[in-house]
């Protein structure tokens, strides 16, 4: 059944709650910076606003090994310790917490398989750092592996496009299909020699009959708006040659100038202009279908005008 707005955001406290306490960077009030600026641009009235929802485990384990999704529940019931080697802490409900990240997600992209919206936005996900078996980089889970499996397992749809612009390389998604075909993989993101996790040389572009279905374009230390444009046509150009079947975006803000863990020098205009385009290769060639996922951005500031960028784009672009 077709809504009277082609574009939905996902809010609500339950996604909120993926969050490790407000001294930690990615903390609750991130969702809260977001959710004010998209009402004070009065972005409310363009956009249906829906609320989180819960997946199941057997959801989870679509991407993530059973044995580690029990650690994840008991852990969540301890609430202190760590999943990995010390960037992911335990906290109370992050069981739950995670179930809603990955449940709004999947439940984003029924909707947009439904025709119900051509295009969704969930703030807190994107979490892409997550393996199959374990947590790493602030990632519990990895909603976007989860995206990936959900689309082929419930929809039978293969050929997904992934871009990602977060100032940290999705290493979570690309080594998971790093071998598979249909999977397309372009990732922008702060050389590894300078930034977490180290990964996404320019060389790594998928293995056996993946080879050339991958495209990591590494920058430098305060790489700007100029040089992502210069760079910007091949990987628009790869993703329009790929002719996807449905467009997932990561769009973590923490590539824009003045994060607080990162170097780079974009404003938002680097988010929009994606997004932008990123619908119109999925209006050519899927539907108009793009789920766009928040990831990281530990700048309130920055995540409240380039979070709101991306809703603007997916709500201008057919007006364009």
């Amino acid at each position: 059944m077709k809504t009277k707005y082609s574009c939905c955001v996902y809010l609500g406290n339950e996604l909120a709650r993926y969050a490790f306490g407000d001294d930690h960077p990615f903390g609750q009030l991130r969702h809260s910076a977001f959710s004010k600026a998209l009402y004070k641009k009065a972005l409310d009235q363009y956009v249906d606003i829906l609320k989180p929802v819960m997946a199941t485990q057997e959801i989870l384990e679509l991407f993530h090994e059973h044995e580690y999704i029990e650690k994840v529940k008991n852990m969540s019931k301890l609430g202190s310790g760590f999943l990995d080697q010390g960037d992911t802490p335990a906290f109370t409900g992050m069981y739950q917490a995670s179930l809603t990240v990955s449940g709004t997600v999947c439940n984003a992209i029924d909707r947009l398989v439904n025709n119900e919206y051509t295009r969704a936005f969930i703030p807190i996900a994107g979490l892409h750092h997550a393996r199959r078996h374990t947590a790493a980089g602030f990632c519990v889970i990895n909603d976007c592996g989860i995206a990936i499996e959900y689309l082929r397992h419930k929809h039978n749809i293969n050929r997904i496009a992934y871009i990602d612009i977060d100032a940290h390389h999705g290493d979570g998604v690309f080594y998971s299909f790093e071998n598979d075909p249909d999977l397309i993989f372009v990732d922008f993101h702060e050389d590894g020699q300078y930034l977490y996790p180290g990964t996404g040389n320019i060389t790594e572009t998928g293995n056996g009959d993946a080879e050339g279905t991958k495209l990591n374009i590494p920058m430098p230390p305060g790489a700007d708006n100029e040089l992502f444009m210069k760079l910007w046509p091949r990987a628009e150009e790869f993703i329009r040659t790929s002719k996807p079947e449905f467009v997932l975006v990561q769009c973590g803000a923490d590539s824009i100038y003045g994060d607080p863990i990162t170097h780079m020098a974009y404003t938002e205009y680097v988010h929009k202009h994606t997004v932008t385009n990123v619908c119109r290769i999925a209006n050519e060639f899927c539907g108009g279908r793009v789920v766009a996922l928040g990831g990281g951005g530990y700048n309130l500031d920055n995540i409240a005008k380039t979070w709101t960028a991306v809703v603007s784009a997916m709500i201008d672009v057919d007006q364009a």
